[in-house]
């Protein structure tokens, strides 16, 4: 029926919390390419195991019948597409930087994952109107066999191992995007136990009924982590999301330097799965340039100590004492 069909577009992302803060992903010796790499495996990985998925569990719905076992193949099969995007994404993303892209092109990902939360918000709602809609029609659905039950069970395995697969490779890399699939493989294993039951209950009931109901529960389920995941990309492409933690760590790395002080109109930023640090210092105004400059290069070094995956870091040489008041923007170690 179509709205077991429609679980073909449908990403419950959030059995449990796989990485949305990015910031706690990577290591510090993560460089572009090993990014990349990591990217790369992750989404051969996911071709590969949903690819397989995909073809036992469209043979088994066809056998037994099962439309929402024949959705979830659907849905397997739009999780190929989703890896082979990722894969396109990925080498757009290594793009250096060039004259209109002086940052590089590493937020291509970014764009990606909000795109992906509007098809999976269009994708939740259209789930939940086609089964309202089924629910008010009274249309008697046919009641499928249990020869499914094999493929639902190896379905959820599956899925399992490629969400710990993707959340892996998300640490690794630092990936907002294999984060975000990382959930969907959850979600989708939520699916598959979802389809498992509704083949019980379904036989038990000699009804359709409860195929039905489970595809709007699993709709509302999707616009909800739809959301989050809009919400979570949204304040990277608003130059935001590294909270007040992050900004302390900044600040400290600041004070331990001799000669540096008062750090403020502090900015910081995601670039894809690094950080770019915009900072003012204040140093003694009676010290020469060259002295200010290695003051700074210090300041740098610091923050790159204590910060993991820095894109860059901006540090702006101010003489103590300096009054600005028209500084509107950043943050200061004695902001609350």
């Amino acid at each position: 029926m179509l709205p077991m069909l429609l679980y073909c577009v449908s990403h419950p992302m959030g059995i449990w919390h796989m990485g949305s803060h990015i910031d706690e992903f990577g290591d510090d010796s993560m460089t572009q390419d090993d990014k990349a790499r990591y990217i790369r495996i992750a989404a051969v990985t996911a071709i590969m195991g949903n690819g397989i998925l995909a073809v036992l569990k469209i043979a088994f719905g066809v056998i037994s019948g099962s439309n929402a076992l024949l959705g979830d193949g659907i849905d397997s099969v739009s999780d190929v597409l989703i890896s082979a995007v990722t894969l396109v994404v990925v080498r757009i993303a290594a793009r250096p930087a060039d004259k209109d892209h002086p940052w590089g092109h590493t937020r291509a990902e970014t764009v990606a994952v909000a795109v992906l939360s509007f098809v999976l918000f269009y994708a939740g709602a259209q789930l939940i109107i086609s089964s309202i809609a089924t629910l008010l029609s009274g249309a008697i659905q046919e009641t499928p066999d249990l020869s499914g039950l094999v493929a639902a069970l190896v379905s959820i395995v599956g899925k399992i191992l490629l969400a710990f697969s993707q959340r892996h490779y998300g640490r690794r890399s630092g990936s907002a995007m294999l984060a975000a699939n990382a959930k969907n493989m959850a979600g989708d294993a939520l699916i598959s136990v979802g389809v498992l039951v509704g083949l019980f209950l379904s036989s038990a009931t000699g009804s359709g009924l409860p195929d039905t109901i489970l595809a709007a529960l699993v709709g509302a389920w999707v616009i909800k982590t739809a959301v989050g995941i809009f919400l979570s990309a949204n304040l990277e492409l608003m130059d935001g999301g590294a909270g007040t933690g992050k900004y302390q760590i900044v600040f400290d790395a600041v004070n331990s330097v001799e000669g540096a002080g008062k750090p403020h109109r502090t900015r910081i930023r995601r670039i894809g799965g690094y950080w770019d640090i915009d900072t003012d210092i204040e140093v003694d105004p009676h010290i020469t340039v060259e002295e200010a400059h290695n003051i700074a290069s210090q300041v740098e070094r610091a923050i790159k100590a204590k910060v993991e995956n820095v894109f860059d870091v901006m540090i702006h040489v101010e003489p103590r004492g300096n009054e600005d008041c028209e500084e509107g923007f950043g943050l200061s170690e004695n902001d609350p």
